[in-house]
């Protein structure tokens, strides 16, 4: 491996420092690369600290205003409860900014899109139990309607309503048993064959959802779902499919949440990536790009009295954000602005997608499926091997991206890459995939067609509790 790993660092005493981890050179690294601390080696980053960070490293307008991020942090304040002219001045921005048409009545600050989320659930399940009260209904349980290869996050609610493939993020920890939906995902390009097996999927979809709501009456209080998975496969949905879940939830007294945490603040060419769809949620939440997480919550609320907005402390944290986060968001949104990032983000997505299109051409047997919306971008591989080894061999070509789902490749740049940038990216992946052809062809791998059935997965069986893998 190429990234440094010190066994006998401080760091390796007292945490686990893998293979994957490298020590990044604060003030050298700059733009789209990272610079190594003590090799040097620029390495091109193609994943963006898990599609966190949005405008690089270094940008000269962030230097510029150091200051501001520098007071900001003097101390850590408790939001709301003890504010100050700083945090009134960014939250208006923040606001105005992300929802200048006010779609939106009420925002949340919290520290982690895991909280962020369960914050969206817990408004969600006050918000259900008082509309049962007002008809005279009780329900003691409330429950959620999620998807398969959702990922949501890692505590709390949040890993009921997690899926993922790697046993790792939710085994052996305790969860609620609420209700998983097969998620109907388009494949790429769309063929009227693929488009008529969508078009089934999101039927059984619907069917097994108000097959949920009729089991489990006055008890479902949240429909929540990624309009791209990221973490599950890089995973899209058709605008049909999310008009069909806003109907349920108008129908059936749900709110709708969408989990904007790794599509929002841009990344996909709007500003949040429900704007493609038609439709609007009655929440997002929030976090990554934004620096600081949390949640929009829209008027659909206060069809109940007494909700978690009018409460005091009814949802809430010690810091209720953090006020440095929200002055980097702030200052972030301005190079938005300045730079026009959104244009940007959808030129140079078009410009990555052709490229990666030509590679597909290129190697047939190796590239498929490519996808994408603005920068939120992934192809497939044969297996989930032949993607860790590219992940791999591009590492060793200087190249940072990632992987996703079962067997896929995902690439997430900051929005304001270059052509150039661009360009290396497509160079370094040519000769990472030409290598590990090279490689495969050597021990005589026999590559499958690309379908889905050619990735083995666990059964999908019906339970009382929706479905289960």
């Amino acid at each position: 491996m190429i990234f440094r790993r010190d066994n006998n660092s401080y760091l390796s005493n007292y945490m686990l420092i893998d293979e994957s981890c490298i020590s990044m050179d604060l003030d050298k690294s700059f733009g789209s690369w990272i610079v190594e601390t003590q090799t040097q080696i620029k390495y091109l980053d193609m994943f963006s600290m898990y599609a966190s960070q949005a405008i690089g490293y270094n940008h000269p307008y962030m230097i510029e205003n150091l200051s501001k991020l520098a007071k900001a942090s003097l101390i850590k304040p408790a939001l709301p409860d003890v504010f100050n002219d700083i945090y009134e001045q960014y939250v208006e921005k923040f606001v105005q900014k992300t929802d200048p048409q006010n779609n939106f009545r009420y925002v949340f600050f919290i520290e982690g899109g895991a909280l962020a989320v369960e914050n969206a659930l817990k408004v969600a399940f006050d918000w259900k139990a008082r509309k049962n009260l007002q008809k005279g209904i009780f329900k003691r349980n409330m429950k959620v309607i999620y998807f398969c290869d959702a990922f949501h996050g890692r505590s709390g609610y949040t890993l009921s309503i997690t899926n993922m493939n790697d046993p790792k993020k939710t085994k052996y920890f305790p969860k609620h048993k609420w209700c998983r939906i097969k998620n109907p995902k388009l494949r790429f390009p769309i063929t009227e064959d693929i488009l008529e097996e969508v078009i089934h999927s999101e039927e059984f979809a619907i069917r097994q959802i108000k097959d949920a709501i009729t089991k489990y009456p006055g008890e479902i209080a949240s429909i929540i779902i990624e309009p791209i998975q990221g973490e599950g496969g890089d995973n899209h949905f058709r605008a049909e499919f999310f008009k069909e879940l806003r109907k349920i939830s108008d129908e059936e007294d749900i709110l709708l949440i969408f989990d904007e945490i790794q599509t929002g603040m841009g990344l996909t060419g709007k500003m949040w990536a429900y704007e493609h769809f038609g439709i609007k949620p009655d929440i997002i939440s929030f976090g990554k790009k934004t620096q600081v997480s949390g949640i929009f919550v829209n008027d659909r609320v206060d069809e109940v009295t007494n909700n978690v907005f009018k409460q005091s402390s009814r949802i809430s944290s010690t810091f209720g954000g953090n006020l440095t986060d929200l002055v980097r968001c702030g200052l972030i949104l301005d190079v938005y602005e300045k730079e026009r990032l959104l244009e940007n983000t959808n030129v140079q997505g078009q410009y990555f997608f052709s490229k990666l299109n030509m590679l597909q051409q290129k190697y047939p047997e190796f590239i498929s499926n490519v996808r994408g919306k603005g920068l939120f971008i992934a192809f497939d591989l044969p297996s989930e091997a032949i993607r860790n080894t590219l992940v791999n061999e591009a590492k060793r070509q200087n190249l940072i991206i990632g992987s996703s789902g079962y067997y896929s490749l995902r690439l997430r740049p900051h929005l304001n890459v270059t052509t150039e940038d661009i360009d290396r990216a497509i160079n370094s992946l040519d000769i990472a995939v030409s290598k590990i052809q090279n490689q495969f062809a050597r021990i005589k791998i026999c590559f499958l067609p690309f379908k889905e059935h050619t990735q083995k997965k666990p059964p999908i069986v019906l339970s009382d509790h929706g479905i289960i893998n």
